[in-house]
């Protein structure tokens, strides 16, 4: 995990770089093709393979360059919108790129087409794109909320160690709002007081853990009665079942 390399991109924007034992990498979500140019050269590494998790223009965008230079396979989501996919993917779908042996977990809710990446070992690891992020979840732009809350629900049971690589850098206002609906938290105000520290030195806050979001991340947390007393107390209904209270808390941070 250590080698896995974050490439920023945009204004809040992760690309993720995984080198492989033989020079080569794969790169997840390219939405700039220049940053992630620029990062190969400077590690000294070829382009074998690229993962895209869904269609939106920043995860995308520096695809065609990338082909065009690189003699890479494409792998991604079932999507006719997105160009340059050389391997379709689905639920449950395998793949080998260089030494990454990825399981395909469909995660709809943010766009119908979202999928996410997990590998299983020792450090498990888990590529979410804008599902699932650090102390929050992507916006509902084409699903439901009982279709995230399912999503969620999905990477929530992967193994607890498993280390979370998100595709943004939203870590600090996710736990502003987190704070908010869960005030009485500890868990939480000590990952806040440890990302504003590791921000205000200019470093990633991620990859998160999934028992670090199981503890502080509310949107994995609507079935606890905290959550609940947070909706009351911002004058928002809980709801009667987690999905309900999921989807006014999802309500509320586009609010907020």
């Amino acid at each position: 995990m250590s080698s896995i390399i974050a490439i920023p991109a945009f204004s809040d924007n992760y690309i993720w770089l995984l080198p492989n034992g033989d020079g080569s990498a794969l790169v997840v979500d390219p939405g700039d093709a220049a940053p992630v140019e620029a990062a190969l050269q400077e590690q000294g590494l070829t382009l074998d393979g690229i993962l895209i998790t869904h269609h939106h223009f920043d995860h995308v965008g520096g695809l065609k360059a990338l082909k065009e230079k690189h003699a890479c396979v494409v792998y991604g989501p079932v999507n006719p919108a997105i160009e340059g996919i050389d391997r379709e993917l689905g639920s449950g779908d395998r793949v080998t790129v260089g030494d990454y042996h990825f399981e395909v977990i469909s995660v709809p809710g943010h766009t119908l087409d979202h999928i996410a990446y997990f590998q299983a070992g020792d450090v498990p690891l888990l590529f979410c794109g804008d599902t699932l992020f650090a102390g929050g979840c992507g916006r509902i732009f084409e699903g439901t909320p009982a279709m995230m809350h399912e999503s969620l629900s999905r990477l929530a049971a992967l193994p607890a160690d498993t280390a979370v690589f998100c595709a943004h850098e939203y870590t600090l206002a996710n736990l502003t709002f987190a704070r908010a609906a869960d005030p009485d938290n500890e868990e939480l105000k000590a990952r806040e007081t440890r990302a504003k520290a590791l921000r205000s030195e200019g470093m990633p806050t991620i990859p998160s853990t999934i028992s670090l979001e199981k503890a502080t991340n509310p949107f994995l947390r609507s079935a606890e009665s905290g959550l609940a007393e947070g909706l009351e107390a911002a004058g928002r209904d809980p709801g009667a079942t987690p999905v309900e209270c999921f989807a006014e808390l999802r309500a509320w941070k586009d609010q907020f």
